[in-house]
């Protein structure tokens, strides 16, 4: 009779942890990033009973009691919910975000990120995002364009924090190429580009060309004169003159037109070689084109981020950068993260340190896709928890029915004896 009471007791403690743990669950559903727990059983101690048929089926032994051995983590991704922030983002495969406030870091699937008044990547309770900076900022001037930014060390992110106030410096133009078929005509053909000087103005390179009076056949002589201005023509900055030499099937042989200095920087002027570039030929539409590097300078307009996890700083001028790159944490043993809140964790000495995957180069990688506009939502389902609710609630009642039992069974042995 005693062992009624250590079982049902046993069974009452165990499932009312059971119902606890679902319950929990159950409250997150609407939780972004929340993963399930599942509690675990296993027996107290067991008896061995005596069989007479050492070929029975029959179970040899009997429980005396159960208790919770383990409450384990739910590993299935959440479903993805679509969001209206390039900022909000889902990990779609195995890994972590990695935040900070102060002391060790935490682990969080909850991507529902902002920036703050300081422009700092945070999340909605103002944990900072940790990741690597790209270095090519310096005095709120971007110093460098990247595409990418590789990973540091998993010991060694940081708290992604960017200016309020970026500038994209002007890049003066260096080199202008043109692209014109002049025909065979005698008219002048103009053919022009817009450059950028190095204080960020943007200016005017004309080119045009006009048939040398003098021609030595069997291919075509052409004079050009190129004139560097500002963009309201007031100013002139270089004038250059210089000739071209065509064969006579058009294709440009040679030209000793060369550089032009645009208010302090000099111009290379690429006229191409051969079919490439400026020709002479008849019967084609006479048309022209031409392209130049350089670009003016910019403000932020404001920071996004891509499906690769980079901070992409944009700018008004139309060009962008990454400028920081956010990480994804893994670990050997995720179900040994101590919990610390519903959807933040800790590592402890059974999960391992934090570590980056690496990509068949070597190099640190986060491991997985992340989505943005996206956020994971709560991977409990709600059908699945209810109905292990009301399994547990019916072990409970049974269990607490055994101890009633048990009890009803003591008194009547004592009142017997008495």
């Amino acid at each position: 009779m005693t062992q009624a009471f250590y079982t049902g007791i046993s069974a009452l403690k165990s499932n009312q942890t059971a119902i606890d743990v679902i319950s929990d669950n159950l409250a997150n559903v609407g939780t972004n990033g929340f993963r399930g727990y599942s509690a675990e059983f296993s027996s107290l101690f067991e008896n061995a009973l005596h069989s007479t048929s050492a070929g029975s089926s029959a179970n040899s032994q009997t429980g005396v009691g159960t208790r919770v051995s383990a409450t384990t983590m739910n590993m299935q991704n959440g479903s993805a919910i679509l969001s209206e922030k390039s900022t909000d983002l889902a990990i779609n495969g195995d890994g972590w975000f990695g935040i900070q406030s102060s002391g060790e870091p935490l682990y969080t699937r909850d991507g529902a990120f902002s920036f703050d008044a300081n422009d700092d990547l945070v999340t909605n309770d103002g944990f900072h995002v940790l990741g690597t900076m790209g270095g090519n900022i310096s005095n709120d001037t971007l110093t460098k364009t990247l595409n990418e930014i590789p990973l540091s060390a998993a010991g060694a992110q940081e708290k992604l924090q960017f200016p309020r106030y970026l500038t994209y410096p002007p890049e003066p133009t260096t080199n202008a190429k043109f692209f014109a078929n002049l025909g065979l005509g005698t008219e002048t053909v103009p053919v022009g580009v817009g450059i950028v000087d190095s204080a960020g103005n943007k200016n005017s390179l004309k080119l045009e060309f006009t048939k040398s009076s003098t021609q030595t056949p069997p291919g075509s002589q052409w004079d050009v004169v190129a004139t560097a201005k500002s963009l309201d023509g007031l100013t002139t900055y270089d004038t250059k003159t210089g000739t071209a030499e065509f064969g006579e099937n058009g294709d440009l042989l040679s030209t000793t037109l060369t550089t032009i200095d645009n208010n302090g920087t000099n111009v290379t002027m690429n006229l191409g070689s051969g079919y490439s570039g400026i020709v002479t030929m008849n019967g084609i539409y006479k048309s022209s084109s031409s392209i130049a590097d350089g670009t003016i300078g910019g403000n932020l307009e404001g920071y996004s981020i891509n499906q690769n996890g980079e901070v992409i700083a944009a700018f008004t001028n139309g060009k962008q950068s990454s400028v920081g790159k956010i990480a994804v944490y893994h670990f050997q043993n995720d179900q040994g993260l101590d919990r610390v809140t519903g959807t933040k964790f800790s590592k402890s000495s059974n999960s391992g340190d934090a570590i980056f995957f690496k990509d068949a180069a070597g190099n640190d990688s986060v491991g997985a896709s992340i989505m943005n506009y996206k956020l994971e939502g709560s991977n409990v389902q709600m059908s699945t928890g209810l109905t292990d609710l009301i399994i547990h609630q019916k072990a409970y009642d049974a269990s607490s029915k055994c101890v009633t039992t048990a009890d009803q069974m003591i008194q009547k042995a004592l009142s017997m004896h008495k």
